[in-house]
């Protein structure tokens, strides 16, 4: 990414209040935001609901940081636009900026996903980052090439799935997976650069009507197929 600061603007077919609500209400906030961890609800009070400037009236949030949201009716839905903040003068911070903005990228489609295929519902949630000198990222290697709005079949880790490709940019492409009670699968990949000389590779699995035993064995089999190809070699960056 360049140092220019990054717009993010994401549709939802969704009416304003419903996104407006979806990202207002702590509850529903778990509905997207993030994955499953023992600081979620502590992560989501710190972004969302520290520091922060809201107004109702036109939709806008501004949270710490400065990364600046608004949601604006548009055809058939909403338009959510959210404006990152400039870059700062400290180097360490802005070694994770270019991190904070793909998570915004996942965050905000996960959104999107949750309100336009299962509003009001709870999910379930698996993670895995890491990185490894691999050119390839991982929806490369699980063969999922196809353009947005594609059907697709894949073998995801043992596992024959179905879906359509949900959305893509630069760096990440998400799927959904009809196995997972039309469920999300997000993968992202970065090359090897100078600030991440091996690279990085992350998936999020969101998953609906699955029962512990199922997302155990989900776990499992995509353990085993990503550690050795993307061994967590890196800290995670800090809390907003």
């Amino acid at each position: 990414m360049s140092d220019e600061t990054p717009v993010i603007v994401v549709t939802v077919a969704a009416p304003v209040e419903a996104v407006w609500d979806a990202m207002r209400d702590k509850e529903k906030i778990k509905h997207w935001h993030g994955w499953e961890f023992d600081g979620l609800d502590a992560e989501i009070d710190l972004i969302y609901f520290t520091a922060f400037t809201e107004d109702s009236g036109t939709h806008t949030l501004e949270i710490q940081g400065g990364d600046r949201f608004v949601v604006e009716p548009h055809e058939g839905g909403s338009r959510i636009t959210l404006t990152r903040a400039p870059h700062a003068d400290d180097p360490e911070w802005d070694a994770y900026y270019d991190d904070i903005t793909e998570g915004w990228i996942t965050f905000i489609q996960q959104l999107r996903f949750a309100l336009e295929r299962h509003p009001g519902e709870p999910r379930r949630t698996l993670f895995y980052a890491g990185a490894g000198d691999r050119s390839t990222g991982p929806a490369e290697l699980l063969g999922l090439t196809a353009a947005v709005g594609s059907a697709y079949e894949a073998d995801l880790c043992g596992e024959a799935a179905t879906g359509r490709v949900w959305f893509r940019s630069d760096n990440q492409v998400g799927v959904s997976v009809d196995q997972w009670g039309d469920g999300l699968l997000v993968l992202s990949h970065v090359g090897a650069t100078e600030k991440k000389p091996n690279g990085a590779a992350m998936a999020v699995l969101t998953l609906y009507g699955v029962d512990d035993a199922a997302r155990e064995s989900i776990d499992k089999r995509w353990s085993d197929w990503w550690s050795p190809r993307y061994p967590s070699t890196e800290e995670p960056p800090p809390a907003e």
